[in-house]
């Protein structure tokens, strides 16, 4: 399918009255129309939606993948471990890879083996680990990175440089049971976004679980927080699973699982207010990419990709649409490259149905938003 008539099929034509949150309303498209023919082939056990999924299978007869050959040209990386999260490189065919049990960061590229660009300590229980990358704000000239972390006695933001230890920059993010993971991004004025998970606890309590916190890149609060000296930007938040800035309208959104529901919340400073968006079968919302007029939202257990198109108001246009069913199986990590495509991470070694090349990490054109032109 073309890129135009991809538009055609994704632009909206009702507009929804601003009355609250927006229960999710199912609207299936045909697998693969983000970027080329059905992905990959599904040999004897199938990457498809749990039982009961409202997903359509994938058409197509795609080559079969054989070990850690995948014939899906839109595959950049495979045979890895579970991606908890993607940073993509100012070089938008590169991008940084972290895996969420074992630590690693990996540099992957079409056609080329991935470099091991460092190993962070984590502890992947509770559903921690490494959880959230993200490029310096500055990485052009200080090539680091930042990443929200797992250990046995706290959750913390890292930085990391090539061939050195990761370094603290803001530790003491209580750990618990559950709700450990968390997600990275970077503001618009370059401050560092961590959306943390609540681990177990009361999210409206003090601290800094279930929060949205806003530091620069020492772990300094950041300038103009609710509350000076606090870097605390926002609260109540259960398990995050991504968190999103569309640079042009500077709108930030927040998946979240909430424990009855899945949710997309808008950020603003102070006490999170009802969501944007919820989803009652609980689809496991991960991670996210935003950009003007459209927030897409990689699902876990929904093994797909969720299309809302929201207006410069943060309000919700059009019909959502729920695409890339069972295509490449559980996805979680979400991130935009530069020049305009789309990568996602996968889980399925992680209670999904693995094909041989899988973990992997994908590369594909992203819906356009609000009758745009994709990127």
């Amino acid at each position: 399918m073309t890129i135009a008539a991809l538009g055609l099929l994704l632009a909206g034509c009702a507009t929804f009255p601003d009355d609250g949150p927006r229960a999710w309303q199912p609207k299936i498209e045909g697998v693969g129309e983000l970027g080329g023919p059905p992905a990959i082939a599904q040999p004897s056990a199938p990457n498809s939606p749990p039982s009961g999924g409202n997903g359509a299978p994938s058409s197509g007869t795609p080559a079969p993948a054989s070990g850690c050959t995948d014939a899906d040209p839109q595959v950049v990386a495979t045979c890895l471990n579970p991606v908890g999260a993607i940073a993509v490189l100012p070089d938008p065919e590169q991008a940084l890879v972290g895996e969420r049990t074992t630590g690693r960061v990996l540099q992957v590229t079409k056609g080329k083996p991935p470099v091991l660009v460092a190993t962070v300590p984590v502890d992947g229980t509770g559903g921690g680990g490494l959880t959230g990358l993200v490029l310096s704000p500055s990485y052009a000239e200080d090539q680091l990175l930042y990443a929200y972390v797992t250990t046995p006695t706290d959750n913390r933001v890292v930085r990391i440089a090539r061939g050195e230890p990761a370094k603290p920059v803001l530790v003491g993010i209580p750990r618990g049971p559950v709700d450990n993971g968390g997600a990275l991004a970077v503001d618009v004025d370059g401050s560092l976004l961590v959306a943390t998970g609540d681990a177990g606890g009361d999210p409206s309590g003090p601290g800094l679980a279930g929060k949205v916190l806003r530091i620069d890149t020492l772990g300094r609060p950041g300038t103009g927080n609710p509350t000076a000296g606090s870097p605390v930007l926002s609260s109540g938040l259960h398990a995050p699973g991504g968190i999103c800035v569309d640079t042009q309208s500077t709108l930030t959104w927040i998946t979240d699982r909430d424990g009855t529901r899945d949710v997309l919340h808008k950020l603003v400073p102070g006490p999170l207010p009802a969501p944007a968006w919820t989803w009652p079968d609980r689809p496991g919302v991960a991670g996210c990419m935003a950009a003007p007029g459209v927030v897409t939202v990689a699902e876990t257990g929904g093994a797909a990709l969720f299309v809302l198109h929201p207006g410069d108001d943060g309000t919700f246009t059009g019909d959502p649409e729920t695409l890339l069913v069972g295509t490449y199986g559980r996805l979680s990590a979400a991130a935009l490259a530069s020049d305009g495509l789309l990568w996602l991470g996968t889980v399925n070694k992680a209670g999904g149905r693995p094909v041989p090349s899988d973990d992997r990490v994908i590369r594909i054109q992203p819906p356009a938003g609000g009758g745009a032109s994709a990127a």
